[in-house]
């Protein structure tokens, strides 16, 4: 993770025993553990994240939330496994250093892994950033999935990571069970999108790893050069197709400024910005992956997903567990998210 504006201030009560956690560390890691400091990284909206300074000594703890969870929700397992993992390939992830499956440390299991020092963005028009700027911005993140993507499952011992075989398939019946176990009330172009979305999955067995939340917010830049140095929020990753992960990096072009900062509703010709078109083209160029379905099909399943997920968070954040003060907010935009699905899947415009 990165020192950046989504660090918030010290906290001395995280919820969890933090002399409890130094003495556990200090046989594992380096550092002045008994003047170990905690600060939470703000904005996520799942797995809780927090630098610890012990001295000189930085490092990111991750851990699972507190409360019920869903049914293979907030993996903490598979984020340590799959950036040990990639270590090994181009794909920049920070080194893994610890994983900590005992819950009597701090009350779930969570996992250590080096700080990385670097810039992340939130706004993908990127204010303040000259046009060559922005779109070398842009194109590192391109390439950066484009490398994910690149990467043989089997031969990074990954072959297990996930079930090869109708992603979408299975993906839409896992996302439709989770929406329904967290539903707080009815939004009809979600129940429009789990109506259709089954009927119109494309025969494509193409297999990739997935990142499944890739956006411009999870990725570390260099400090001064358009370069990616770490890929992280690896919570949601399995062995998938790699046009749901493009569509979801993508998911910003149809939704309006007050949701994630999309571009549905501003003008960003000239900006640096690329537009959609320009952007996954780039990416086809870079993987000479040819879509076996309508482009508006994959942009559907992605704000689907999302919607999905959104609800999720809405419903751990009224029931008191949420991982960020922004959770209810950002939650109550599944709606939103599902009206900009189905009129993806329609052709419409996007949503404003």
């Amino acid at each position: 993770m990165s020192e950046n504006n989504r660090l918030g201030a010290a906290v001395s009560d995280p919820s969890f025993d933090v002399r409890n956690l130094a003495a556990y560390l200090s046989a594992r890691l380096p550092g002045d553990w008994p003047s170990l400091r905690l600060r939470p990284f703000v904005g996520g909206q799942s797995n809780p994240t927090f630098l610890l300074e012990a001295g000189d000594a930085r490092y990111v703890l991750r851990k699972q939330p507190g409360g019920v969870l869903l049914p293979s929700a907030h993996a903490i397992d598979r984020e340590y496994t799959i950036m040990r993992a990639l270590a090994a390939t181009d794909v920049p992830v920070p080194d893994m250093l610890h994983y900590a499956d005992d819950p009597s440390v701090i009350g779930t299991p969570f996992y250590i892994m080096a700080f990385m020092a670097g810039r992340v963005f939130k706004d993908p028009l990127l204010p303040g950033m000259s046009v060559d700027e922005r779109a070398r911005i842009h194109d590192a993140m391109n390439l950066t999935l484009a490398r994910i993507h690149g990467v043989d499952p089997a031969a990074n011992g990954l072959a297990a990571f996930g079930r090869p075989g109708n992603y979408f398939g299975r993906q839409i019946d896992r996302w439709t069970r989770q929406y329904r176990d967290t539903e707080t009330e009815t939004i009809a172009a979600m129940d429009e999108l789990i109506r259709r979305l089954p009927g119109l999955v494309p025969v494509d067995e193409r297999v990739a790893i997935a990142h499944g939340d890739y956006r411009i917010e999870n990725l570390i830049y260099h400090p001064e050069k358009p370069e990616v140095i770490a890929v992280v929020d690896w919570e949601l990753s399995t062995l998938g197709h790699p046009l749901a992960d493009l569509a979801y990096n993508c998911f910003f072009y149809h939704l309006p400024r007050r949701a994630f900062g999309g571009v549905s509703d501003v003008d960003f010709a000239g900006s640096g910005v690329p537009d959609e078109a320009a952007y996954i083209e780039r990416y086809f160029e870079r993987t000479n992956i040819v879509p076996v379905a309508p482009w508006g099909f994959y942009m559907a399943f992605a704000l689907f997903r999302l919607a999905a997920i959104l609800q999720g968070v809405l419903k751990r954040a009224q029931a008191g567990h949420a991982s960020s003060p922004d959770a209810i907010e950002r939650g109550r935009l599944a709606g939103l998210c599902a009206l900009a699905g189905l009129a993806a899947l329609d052709g419409g415009a996007p949503v404003r």
